[in-house]
């Protein structure tokens, strides 16, 4: 029985068997809904998860389920788990850098070529889970694993490894629809830094395998942020075209001596205030320029016209769209013209002539939409593939192998002469190539017709493979390619070291060729599935077009007939015609005279008509206005009964208002007159207190009298209590006006129940009321 640890390595005495491990992953992954993210980080992770990921032995569905929970832990919308997410993010990502196989190391390719069998199953088992997951989770939330690789590109030692996953990851189905997103992160922005700051070939061609499958899904689903990145791109065009071939800094001459190769092309240095770490040669002490073969086909075919431009003055272009030189000095000491021209101009050569560059400029590609804006991802990688010569020429000879000399003269390709078919085994410029020989010699095999060789690397040094025995020497030459690794005297750390780490290099390089046309076969399989549908269209489109061609002949015979058949109508109507006419004449005269009939008759029907018309209308006009008067005179009568015993009332009130206003006019006219005998007795009064006074005044000095001053005192006395009559007869009068005032205004509340007095002059109870008349 299997035993499977449930603990970290650092109390391994506990184990359980695989299927009850199997168990528990399922009862945790049914409990998914329940279990918090920090509970499987901070608890099953280590316990349970991470040892599952490791065990290729366990069910693929426990593996799943694993995975599930991992997933589940990763994204969370509670806000309390966010930085404890975030750290599992970032642990995670070390997980895979750090602890699985970095096939860009060689501590870690040496340490996997010790390893037994069992234990390179767990190693693998382990790194392709963990892709499985970052992969998924990408899918699922691209920008949180789109910024965590950005913050892990700044270590130089992860970033090949980085690039390798990113390579898987842009290679997934899904990821067409996320190519929008990644163009506005900084992550595309840091992969186009690596390109150009970064001295490995290998980061190098692998950096441009992923960005030749985003150019076209950039251009799909984010043209403008397409067009902005142009003048980046033609740099790093140009520096991978003019990539240095160079060897590290000290290699070994014959006599086992290090000496420093002084003639090696130098790496322009990057500015002081940029900060990037470069990642500098990674296998063995040489670097073999990248090719730069697919960029530039793909940006011939999106910016024909930009790309021309660039290649005739690079430093202009770049200067024109102010992108600044990243480099020590400027772009006239960077870049070399003459060498950018004689190395582009064997990649133009090999390129079939755009049709573009005839029809527009370098300004309307970048101004207007490119005319790839309705194409789709496998369109515009098949197409710009089809501009390649090797391409086109095998495109052609497929295309008109089987063709009659008459096919081709009913398409208009009478100028052309089809191509010879041949047994595959006697074509021309055929290479057979062994995978033995390919390995042992690094050449890249292009599955086509006509077969081109680049040698990726330079020859391995027969040093590397030498030996001191004699009998490997002695033993013929297929049986020495055989054992050519298996010396019976193993060579020197050193050589073994570079040995493997060209190996290393080139599984890398086949990897990521064999990546890239993985994902450019997808590509055209759906390109072919679409022309395949045209294709379909295009013959329902002839069957129907034939059959309309059979209903135009049909058509074509009745047209016949029916012309015949109108030709012996014209002869009878011809005889017909002379009676037609006489007997219209005829009809006509009759005619005539009917119309003059009722022509009379419809004047006189239009003017009885409108006479009926006016006399209804005065009728209901009449009849509208008596009702009204009716209605009116009703209204009045009842009125009239209703109030007619108030109208008296009012008329007694009237005339008892009326006297009131006599004794009221009246009482005013006695007080005045009471005022104006006041105002004289008051003169009277000051006039005798004046002469009183005189008088006492005469008296002291004369001393009149006491019979005078006695007479005196009686006047005063008798004017004083007639003032004080009056003056209580003037008190009662006023009283008296006020008591009348309250009668009159109780009197006219009574009769209007408001301010103020309506009064109405007697009349008759048949006349028309006559306006009420405000007091």
């Amino acid at each position: 029985m299997t035993w499977y640890p449930i603990l970290p390595r650092s109390n391994p005495r506990f184990f359980l068997p695989i299927y009850h491990a199997q168990v528990l992953l399922a009862v945790l992954f049914h409990l998914k809904a329940v279990l918090t993210p920090l509970t499987i980080i901070t608890f099953w992770f280590d316990i349970c998860l991470r040892p599952a990921l490791r065990e290729p032995k366990l069910a693929t569905s426990a593996v799943n389920n694993a995975k599930e929970l991992i997933l589940a832990a990763l994204h969370s919308d509670d806000e309390r788990y966010q930085d404890k997410i975030c750290e599992f993010r970032t642990r995670l990502l070390d997980l895979y850098l750090l602890d699985a196989l970095n096939e860009g190391s060689e501590e870690d390719v040496l340490e996997w070529a010790e390893l037994d069998t069992a234990q390179r199953e767990r190693k693998s088992c382990w790194k392709s889970n963990l892709e499985d997951i970052l992969l998924r989770f990408g899918e699922m939330h691209p920008l949180e694993l789109m910024s965590h690789v950005h913050q892990h590109f700044n270590l130089p030692s992860s970033r090949l490894q980085l690039l390798m996953f990113m390579n898987l990851y842009t290679s997934s189905p899904v990821f067409e629809s996320l190519a929008a997103k990644l163009a506005s992160q900084p992550l595309m922005s840091t992969l186009l830094s690596s390109l150009l700051y970064d001295n490995s070939s290998t980061s190098c061609a692998v950096g441009l395998t992923i960005l030749v499958k985003l150019l076209p899904m950039i251009a799909v689903h984010a043209s403008a942020e397409l067009k902005r990145m142009i003048p980046r791109l033609f740099t790093i065009f140009v520096r991978v075209l003019c990539w240095k071939e160079r060897r590290s800094f000290h290699d070994q001459d014959d006599d086992g001596v290090d000496f420093v190769d002084e003639d090696a092309p130098k790496m322009p240095a990057l500015r002081p205030e940029i900060d990037w770490q470069q990642l500098e040669l990674m296998f063995g002490n040489s670097s073999t320029a990248p090719s730069s073969v697919k960029l530039f086909t793909y940006l011939y075919y999106l910016f024909p016209c930009n790309l021309l431009k660039f290649l005739r003055g690079p430093i202009a272009y770049l200067t024109e769209s102010d992108l600044e030189c990243p480099y020590v000095g400027d772009w006239e000491s960077t870049l070399d013209a003459s060498e950018i021209r004689t190395k582009s101009e064997h990649l133009i050569r090999g390129h079939i002539c755009h049709p573009l560059i005839i029809w527009q400029d370098a300004q309307d590609e970048l101004s207007k939409p490119g005319f790839w804006k309705d194409y789709d991802v496998a369109r515009i990688s098949s197409e710009a593939m089809s501009l390649d010569v090797r391409y086109t020429s095998i495109a052609f000879r497929e295309r008109y192998r089987e063709k009659s000399p008459s096919e081709y003269a009913s398409s208009g390709d009478e100028d052309r002469t089809p191509a010879p078919t041949e047994p595959a085994s006697t074509r021309p410029n055929e290479t057979r190539l062994s995978l033995q020989s390919m390995v042992a010699t690094s050449v890249l095999l292009k599955s086509t017709a006509d077969i081109k060789a680049e040698f990726i690397t330079q020859p391995w040094p027969r040093s590397i493979f030498s030996a001191d025995d004699a009998s490997t020497a002695s033993k013929p030459a297929s049986e020495a390619d055989e054992s050519v690794f298996e010396l019976d005297n193993p060579p020197t750390p050193s050589r073994v070291t570079q040995a493997i780490s060209g190996l290393q290099r080139e599984v890398l390089t086949l990897r990521n060729e064999l990546n890239f046309e993985l994902w450019l076969s997808r590509e055209n399989v759906k390109h072919i599935g679409r022309l395949f549908q045209d294709r379909i269209i295009s013959r329902n489109a002839e069957v129907e077009r034939q059959g309309l061609y059979n209903k135009l002949r049909n058509y074509r015979t009745q047209v016949v007939r029916l012309e015949k058949e109108l030709r012996e109508h014209k002869q009878l109507a011809s005889s017909a015609r002379q009676k037609h006419t006489d007997w219209s004449s005829e009809l006509q005269t009759k005619l005539r005279e009917f119309r003059e009939e009722k022509k009379s008759w419809v004047t006189e029907a239009a003017t009885l008509r409108t006479t009926r018309k006016e006399i209804e209308a005065q009728f209901s006009a009449q009849s509208t206005l008596l009702a009204e008067a009716n209605a009116e005179v009703f209204k009045l009568q009842t009125f009239i009964k209703e109030h007619q015993h108030k109208i008296d009332r009012l008329y007694d009130y009237e005339a008892q208002i009326e006297q009131s206003r006599k004794m009221q006019r009246l009482c005013v006219a006695t007080q005045m007159q009471m005022e104006d005998q006041a105002r004289q007795h008051r003169r009277q009064i000051q006039s005798l207190e004046s002469r009183q006074a005189h008088e006492r005044a005469e008296d002291r000095s004369a001393r009149y009298s006491a019979m005078t001053l006695a007479s005196v005192t009686a006047d005063k006395s008798a004017l004083m209590n007639a003032n004080k009559r009056l003056q209580e007869r003037n008190t009662e009068l006023l009283e008296e006006v006020e008591e009348l005032e309250i009668m009159v205004e109780q009197l006219r509340a009574q009769v209007s129940g408001r301010q103020g007095l309506i009064s109405e002059p007697p009349q008759s109870p048949l006349s028309p009321l006559s306006p009420p008349i405000i007091l």
